[in-house]
């Protein structure tokens, strides 16, 4: 009997080594699944905005190749004038609102200040209220 022992030994040994392996594989699983939730909360492409085209000759690619042009951020107000259109609400509202969602968006433009429009790839900072903070700011006296 000391052979079927053994050989019960040892089954049971490996009995116990696919247990822990399929712990680990488990683990492993919950990782992944972890790791998959955690990418769907983080932007599809790392250069987010750089690689998105616009159709040419809309008014937002107009308003691009002005802001690109200039190399500044721009105004609604000089984006109408540089594509060639009225500078009446109309046209004012209807450009800002759709710069806006592209910049909301992270694509192509960003919002630098209030009907101020720039581009990505400038990679200007933006300032809502184009103040600079004083030097003293935040410091103990």
């Amino acid at each position: 009997m000391g052979i079927r022992e053994n050989f019960q030994k040892l089954a049971n040994k490996k009995l116990q080594e696919v247990q822990e392996l399929e712990l680990r594989i488990r683990e492993a699983k919950a990782y992944i699944q972890a790791l998959e939730d955690s990418m769907k909360l983080l932007p599809r492409d790392a250069s987010v905005g750089l690689g998105h085209t616009l159709r040419p000759n809309t008014n937002l690619a107009k308003a691009r190749d002005a802001i690109k042009a200039a190399g500044v951020p721009m105004s609604i107000a000089e984006l109408l004038k540089a594509i060639g259109k009225p500078q009446d609400k109309k046209h004012r509202v209807s450009l800002a609102g759709t710069l806006s969602g592209y910049a909301r968006d992270g694509k192509v433009f960003t919002k630098t200040a209030p009907n101020t429009f720039s581009l990505i790839e400038l990679g200007t900072v933006s300032s809502e209220s184009g103040d600079e903070l004083p030097e003293e700011f935040g410091s103990m006296r």
